[in-house]
């Protein structure tokens, strides 16, 4: 992918009456390289989830740009928006997202249906994504037959199947036990490193964070702080902890 730029965006919400606007997010601007895998933390209510919703064109900007490439996101039109979103981003919900009426093969496979692609290569990506993500003796289940892990698994691989352009994580490990939570750090770490795939995780678990190559802190809608991984876990993970004690947050987030 080209680079992710996005420049000054803001997110108001509310009536006329400065008095009874919101502002989510404030002259907002940072890139994302190609491979990058970028945490996003901060107190709640701080704007995390309204960033996110922009990057994934859920959600217009009241101001700024978001480009990919030289590509202006905000420019495009609902059936263009909803074109961009389909083919070029991913998403990796809290909740899954899955179809309980619907196999794991069936839900992971469904980005592919919708675009009409030929059963064979529908047949041909999911082999490949499947085995490399571990699932493929479960995929004739339906989501209430399987753990969350293997859940949040059969959702990664359905984020991944269309080749986006970026994953949009949001909370992933959020309901999840610290062994699953592991397992599916590793595998986002894997799907990051093996297909060189743009990442961008919102996240309150510190540990989670820890697996990011960059963490941006946003505090009352304004980006706060950056820290950058040298490759060291634990020392990022006590870097994080300092700065989540400044800015705030609940016991759950420090």
């Amino acid at each position: 992918m080209e680079t992710l730029r996005v420049k000054n965006i803001s997110k108001i919400y509310g009536g006329k009456k400065k008095s009874k606007e919101y502002v989510a997010l404030r002259d907002v601007s940072f890139e994302i390289s190609k491979g990058e895998f970028l945490g996003v933390m901060g107190p709640s209510g701080s704007g995390k989830t309204t960033l996110l919703n922009i990057l994934g064109s859920i959600d217009r900007p009241t101001g700024g740009k978001l480009y990919i490439g030289d590509k202006d996101i905000t420019k495009l039109n609902k059936k263009e928006l909803a074109y961009h979103r389909m083919n070029n981003i991913g998403f990796i919900f809290q909740d899954y997202n899955l179809l309980n009426t619907m196999t794991l093969k069936e839900n992971i496979l469904l980005p592919l249906a919708l675009r009409d692609s030929s059963v064979e290569y529908m047949e041909s990506k999911l082999g490949e994504l499947c085995k490399k993500i571990g699932i493929e003796n479960i995929l004739n289940k339906y989501p209430y037959e399987v753990s969350g892990g293997e859940q949040q698994r059969a959702a990664a691989c359905r984020a991944l199947i269309t080749n986006p352009k970026i994953i949009l994580a949001d909370e992933p490990t959020g309901n999840l036990d610290s062994k699953s939570s592991k397992n599916l750090l590793d595998l986002i770490s894997f799907i990051n490193k093996e297909y060189e795939t743009t990442i961008l995780m919102v996240t309150h678990d510190i540990y989670a964070a820890s697996y990011c190559d960059k963490i941006m802190f946003i505090r009352d809608g304004e980006i706060y702080n950056e820290l950058y991984s040298n490759g060291n876990k634990s020392e990022l993970f006590n870097s994080i902890i300092d700065v989540m004690a400044i800015i705030g947050g609940n016991r759950y987030e420090i």
